[in-house]
């Protein structure tokens, strides 16, 4: 199977943030989380679903849904009998990706914390926590986090799979239920029918840290991080030689953000599912779901990876590991992306033809039991349109990374 050209890091730099990723220097133990934040109130599901509303308090897991409607359709569907469970998915099957890794290792009460007052508002009495395989120290600091709580809830541990699609939301029901962590098609949202059949609420962790961090500390204290349009923080993971995670403000300029060292290079954000960016364009612009979303260049997981080297290749790398990657369960992933990966290296070599590569990259899109295929061809459209000129050179045989190679040797 390909390899990730972003390895999973081994060595992960967690900066102090703002809300987040304050008082890190106490530890990640229970008794200086409660010395910060004091013993959790108990919520209200009205009062709750009310200020995540204001505050427009979004999915951090990379669709940015309002955590809103999915809390209030697990509620709704509560209410006709059916008693809903808790998901804290700690997966992050996207390599580059290590927020909620960091959170875990340092912040891990307060994730629970968000996914604890949640599950007790709603009235369930199951919590499940899926942490990843390839990532063995979040599992044994969940583990060690689970072990100083007291909660009065049956909590379940899972661990997923080492896969780019084993933190798909279905893949995670499946693991749950005991079946491969593969996704599949689903007719329903997860919060109207999850595990076994019941409301399932099941996010990422920083969204739970985000839902704790609102309990803990009170909406105005909440709201005085971020925007008007877009109140709170979010954590991103910036990525190249090595891990960074940081905590910034919603609506903070990305030349605050990102290292000056960087500057110049064409930068994937929102991960393997992202969209390039030249420098310029993104300096000029600010940490922002909606702006970004409007330039369709979306934050999705809040990833950004500035590798070295030529793009083209480097795009060819992550489409052949994200075929690697899919379930082989639908035609755009068993027949589709390989066919994909195939057009977008010939691109590489000299010897394809960008057409080929559009033309697959529509035929995958919107076909597929779950966004794999949407987001790989995402990630090669980008290509095209922000990297024109190069792949010009690259049916030339030329690079302009390397110029004196052939374009063979660039991508191997």
């Amino acid at each position: 199977m390909s390899a990730s050209p972003v390895p999973v890091p081994t060595e992960l730099h967690v900066l102090p943030g703002p809300a987040l990723l304050s008082g890190l220097d106490g530890g990640p133990g229970l008794r200086a989380h409660r010395r910060q934040y004091g013993e959790p109130p108990r919520v209200d599901v009205a009062a709750l679903l009310a200020a995540l509303a204001r505050l427009r308090v979004r999915g951090r897991g990379g669709a940015a849904f309002p955590f809103e409607v999915k809390l209030r359709t697990a509620a709704d569907r509560s209410r006709q009998g059916r008693r809903p469970v808790v998901v804290v998915n700690l997966s992050e099957g996207e390599p580059a990706s290590a927020k909620d890794s960091a959170l875990a290792l340092t912040r891990p009460h307060l994730v629970l914390d968000g996914a604890v007052a949640t599950a007790y508002a709603l009235g369930a009495r199951e919590l499940h926590v899926v942490v990843p395989q390839e990532r063995p120290l979040v599992g044994t600091a969940i583990r060690a986090a689970l072990a100083e709580r007291r909660d009065r809830l049956r909590t379940h541990l899972h661990t997923a799979q080492g896969r780019f699609v084993a933190g798909q939301a279905r893949a995670v029901l499946e693991l749950m239920a005991g079946r491969p962590n593969l996704p599949v098609t689903a007719w329903s949202p997860e919060a109207v029918a999850g595990h076994r059949g019941r409301p399932t609420l099941l996010s990422n962790a920083e969204t739970w840290a985000q839902v704790g961090r609102l309990v803990l500390a009170g909406e105005e204290r909440y709201a005085a991080l971020g925007s008007a349009d877009e109140p709170g923080t979010t954590l991103l993971t910036l990525s190249a030689a090595t891990s960074t995670v940081v905590e910034v403000e919603l609506g903070s300029p990305w030349r605050d953000v990102l290292p000056e060292a960087w500057a110049g290079r064409s930068l994937l954000v929102g991960g393997f599912h992202g969209a390039w960016v030249p420098w310029a364009t993104l300096v000029a612009g600010r940490v922002s779901v909606d702006a970004m979303r409007a330039a369709e260049t979306p934050l999705g997981a809040g990833v950004v990876v500035a590798p070295r080297g030529c793009p083209v290749a480097f795009t060819a790398r992550v489409v052949d590991y994200l075929a690697a990657q899919s379930a082989r369960r639908c035609g755009p992933c068993l027949n589709g992306l390989p066919a994909l990966a195939r057009a977008v290296q010939e691109v590489v070599d000299g010897a394809g033809h960008p057409e080929r590569v559009e033309g697959l990259a529509a035929l995958v899109t919107g076909r597929g039991a779950c966004a794999h295929p949407d987001g790989t061809a995402r990630l090669v459209r980008s290509m095209l349109a922000t990297f024109p000129d190069e792949v010009t050179r690259h049916a030339t045989g030329r690079c302009t990374a390397v110029p004196s190679a052939r374009l063979a040797e660039v991508a191997s």
